[in-house]
């Protein structure tokens, strides 16, 4: 393993570190108790193991304009909020149908139906009230507003569940270019917001966070490939799949090399798909 590698691992784990603690320390379970096991619910899945990319990657992309503070913590551990509701809903019987996440009961099956998609809808809330906080905190509103925006705009109408509907109503894709359509949306929408969050809370110049949002677009697009390529998805477009996979990878690296030294971290990430196994 490169010494660049080692630097970025270290900088995973203690980022992970302190995701997870947030997120234990802020879903406490309230003293005047838990009607419905609504909080048990949405502890249940966010504090789920998982890779927490997104965040990583919001973090990422505000350490590129300089050291992120408690603040830009809290902002870019909304992301996560967002994901996580995206997969409880995801996971229900009028959507995607799963029974189970990250080897656990699907949310739906552990608590039922009627809580799960309640626990969703209290996630996705509270990520835009901690981006508020965030910017209260920062009196930066400006930049928080534009964060706010930034991930609204991605998880929904024109974003993730724009594609969550075009996965739904649609038949399936035929062609690489239609399903890198639907991968931009269902995917690539919210590691866009992801790095437009980490962008605007860390205080990143306009045309940085423009190029932020160029990787988070090619870096969703790959990061998809790379998913359905390990899980044979779309099999039929696998061999294509693979190149395009390389070739956005190096879009990706290419596109954080212009915003600076700092963005080393975006470019450790997005060189990491070309080697997740197949």
């Amino acid at each position: 393993m490169s010494v660049a590698s080692e630097s970025l691992t270290t900088w995973i784990a203690a980022r992970r570190a302190e995701l997870d603690r947030l997120f234990e320390a802020r879903l406490v379970p309230p003293a005047d108790g838990d009607p419905g096991r609504l909080l048990e619910a949405m502890r249940y899945s966010l504090l789920a193991p998982g890779k927490r990319i997104r965040p990583l990657l919001a973090l990422a992309a505000a350490e590129t304009a300089g050291p992120p503070d408690d603040a830009v913590l809290l902002a870019c551990g909304a992301v996560e909020l967002v994901h996580c509701y995206s997969l409880i809903h995801d996971d229900l019987p009028a959507m995607d149908d799963d029974d189970f996440r990250r080897g656990r009961p699907s949310n739906h099956k552990a608590f039922g139906e009627a809580t799960a998609i309640l626990a969703g809808d209290a996630l996705l809330t509270l990520a835009f009230d901690w981006i508020a906080e965030a910017g209260e905190r920062a009196a930066r509103p400006h930049d928080f507003l534009a964060a706010s925006r930034a991930l609204a705009r991605a998880a929904g109408a024109s974003g993730m569940v724009r594609g969550q509907a075009r996965d739904l109503g649609e038949p399936t894709p035929t062609t690489l270019a239609a399903l890198e359509t639907l991968h931009a949306e269902k995917t690539a929408a919210l590691f866009r917001g992801a790095l437009e969050v980490g962008g605007c809370a860390g205080g990143a110049a306009p045309d940085a966070r423009a190029n932020l949002a160029r990787f988070g677009t090619a870096y969703g697009i790959a990061f998809q490939h790379a998913d359905d390529i390990t899980d044979e998805d779309h099999a039929e477009h696998a061999g294509a799949a693979r190149d395009r996979l390389e070739a956005l990878v190096a879009d990706a690296c290419a596109v954080a090399e212009t915003i600076g030294a700092r963005a080393d971290r975006l470019v450790g990430l997005a060189r990491a798909l070309s080697h997740r196994p197949a």
